[in-house]
């Protein structure tokens, strides 16, 4: 065939892919008998998402959908995908609950239901207790996977009928007035009896939802592919606990596929999680709960074996974009994924409120929980009141956390947890009590701005590392600590020392500058850093600024969806000779032998700030944001 000949046959095999795809409309008032055109729609997301092929798009109208939509199938590329997104003629809705009538006033403003367990089919929420490994039932509440909410709000579970029939306060719960509005459950062979305290609310007048579905969109098979979710409200899901040993069913999850697109969405209300990117069942289900005599390590290094031997590779697996959501209200994480998010893409997300409740623990707990977040773009999300902001644990290599907001976190703002490198974190802002807690080595911090105290205790378990880029193990190795890159950061005490305090046969140490580096084991390489008000510097540092007497009195101030940052910094910020850092200045992790370099082995330079500014090629100054104004009070937007 002739070259003309070949360009030819190209453009009339993608006519007909044109003209093959076909657009399914779905609404409230449509039926699932009708043809699915715009005037002759579907009643159901459901029924479209049975037919639909590769190509196609799924345009669903304004309503509330109650139902679990289950992709029969992905599209075969980036360019042939399957779309569902909402029409953007009103709020479109995807709830996991069902509304319930029929409440019987049990005592004072107590009230029962009398469910049958038909009405659930298989999934019982009412008797599915929470559950999995590194799961912690703390308080030992027995924690079901449903919920019911009260004109959209969610009310506290608890396992005594006592706590409703006279509420009290739960325990550490952040809502002490909102707490008190309590449910109870209990079921037998027939029926499912719900008991809740709605005091001065007549359920039967208001608007009571219980959770029913575990799930508002997640694929029954794995390796559906190349799908795109936007424009949704999804919400009040009975999620079960998505440890990284287990498949991982979030409110919506991809379930071991590759390629999706999750945009523009609100997710809220999940029982656990909000997205999940995780693994398949195929390749270990609580693993560790069903046999408890090795540890959690042990049995986490074998299912990453298994998930090798089932394809787990770029090829298969990851290369997710999830951008511009909202998520919030989810008791365990607004995201996570264990070996499947690999190769993706998680940007410009806003996420709060997550474990706010604190009915249950357990050691899966973040804004956005990943392990093996290799290749992974984390930029530009906000990440406030979630417990745990950002949380790398096991093969963090390639990883690129830039440009995001963490503040108000309980727990730390990022943790970096048994990984060998290389990761690069820059450009961010953590304000939490904790900033950074390190348990691994091979990290590189460029341009952050921190003001809690960081923590560092390298952890000595054994785990793995990669070839550059590629999910294929090298081999196993154990931390020791160190060979961390500290250039061109502010440190800010922010929050009363802790003392040093001995953890696992190792030192855990903290402070808010990098003196607690003095005795890494690995080597270190600091240079160009500020230090204010107690953060005191790396020993073997030469290029750096310490005024400990300084208080740039740091703040956040939130004004409607709006957050500001207020500080006032001093002038010898500008005095500080640093460069711009590129991945020659920042070599290679001692581990992988990796350098730090993009995704696609190209060199990499850090020559734009927190709002994407330039930076100046000669002298760039410290911290996340460039040139800023000195000697009086600065307020900057950064969300």
């Amino acid at each position: 065939m002739t070259k003309l000949g070949s360009k030819l046959a190209l453009i009339a095999i993608c006519v007909s892919v044109a003209a093959g795809a076909k657009e399914y409309h779905v609404s409230v008032t449509g039926n699932d008998n009708n043809n699915g055109t715009r005037s002759d729609p579907f009643r159901t997301i459901s029924h479209a998402a049975m037919i639909a092929l590769p190509g196609d798009e799924i345009i669903v109208h304004a309503g509330i959908y109650r139902e679990k939509v289950i992709p029969a199938r992905g599209g075969e590329s980036d360019s042939d995908r399957i779309a569902y997104r909402s029409a953007g003629d009103g709020k479109t809705e995807i709830r996991g609950s069902e509304i319930i009538t029929g409440w019987i006033r049990f005592s004072g403003d107590a009230w029962k239901v009398t469910i049958p367990n038909s009405f659930f089919g298989k999934y019982n929420p009412y008797k599915e207790l929470i559950y999995g490994d590194w799961f912690s039932d703390y308080l030992n509440r027995r924690p079901h996977t449903g919920e019911v909410y009260l004109n959209g709000k969610s009310l506290f579970e608890t396992n005594l009928i006592e706590d409703v029939l006279n509420p009290r306060p739960i325990n550490v719960a952040q809502d002490k007035e909102g707490s008190t509005y309590t449910w109870y459950c209990e079921s037998d062979e027939l029926n499912t009896y719900i008991y809740a305290n709605f005091h001065n609310h007549d359920p039967n007048k208001e608007l009571v939802e219980i959770n029913v579905r575990e799930s508002c969109f997640y694929p029954d098979s794995t390796g559906c592919n190349f799908i795109t979710v936007t424009g949704f409200e999804m919400s009040q899901a009975a999620t079960q606990w998505a440890a990284p040993t287990a498949e991982q069913v979030g409110l919506i999850g991809t379930n071991w596929s590759k390629g999706w697109i999750i945009e523009n969405n609100i997710i809220h209300d999940s029982k656990c999680s909000g997205i999940t990117l995780g693994k398949d069942r195929k390749t270990g289900q609580n693993v560790w709960l069903a046999d408890p005599c090795k540890g959690g390590d042990v049995h986490y290094n074998e299912v990453i074996v298994k998930a090798l031997g089932e394809g787990w590779s770029k090829d298969k697996i990851g290369s997710h974009m999830v951008r511009n959501n909202t998520i919030y209200n989810c008791e365990q994480t607004g995201m996570c994924g264990s070996l499947g998010a690999v190769f993706s893409q998680i940007v410009n997300n806003n996420i709060y409120n997550i474990w706010t409740k604190r009915l249950f623990t357990g050691a899966e707990i973040a804004g956005i929980k990943i392990h093996a977040s290799i290749d992974l773009l984390i930029k530009n999300n906000r990440l406030a009141n979630v417990g745990r902001g950002l949380w790398m644990d096991w093969m963090a290599q390639g990883t690129h956390i830039t440009c995001n907001l963490c503040y108000n976190n309980t727990l730390e703002d990022l943790y970096c947890e048994v990984d060998h490198g290389p990761y690069l974190v820059d450009n961010n802002i953590f304000l939490s009590e904790i900033s950074l807690r390190d348990w691994s080595e091979g990290g590189a911090f460029v341009n952050n701005l921190f003001t809690g105290r960081i923590v560092r205790s390298p952890d000595s378990r054994t785990t793995p590392y990669h070839k550059p880029h590629s999910t294929q193990v090298v081999a196993l190795k154990n931390l020791r600590g160190g060979d961390n890159r500290f250039f061109n950061n502010i440190f800010i005490e922010g929050y009363p020392p802790v003392t040093v305090t001995a953890d696992r046969n190792t030192q855990r140490r903290t402070g808010y500058g990098l003196e607690i580096y003095n005795n890494a084991e690995l080597p270190m390489f600091v240079d160009g850093n500020i230090y204010y008000k107690g953060a005191k510097p790396f020993k073997g540092e030469a290029n750096f600024i310490s005024n400990e007497g300084y208080d740039p009195m740091i703040r956040i101030n939130e004004d409607g969806k709006e957050v500001f940052l207020i500080f006032t910094l001093d002038k010898s910020i500008k005095s500080l000779k640093n460069r711009i850092v590129t991945t020659q200045d920042l070599g290679k992790a001692i581990v992988p032998g990796q350098a730090y370099e993009n995704p696609d082995e190209t060199p990499l330079r850090i020559d734009t700030d927190y709002s994407g500014s330039k930076r100046n090629e000669k002298k760039p100054t410290a911290g996340p944001f460039e040139n800023p104004v000195t000697g009086k009070e600065m307020k900057l937007k950064v969300w």
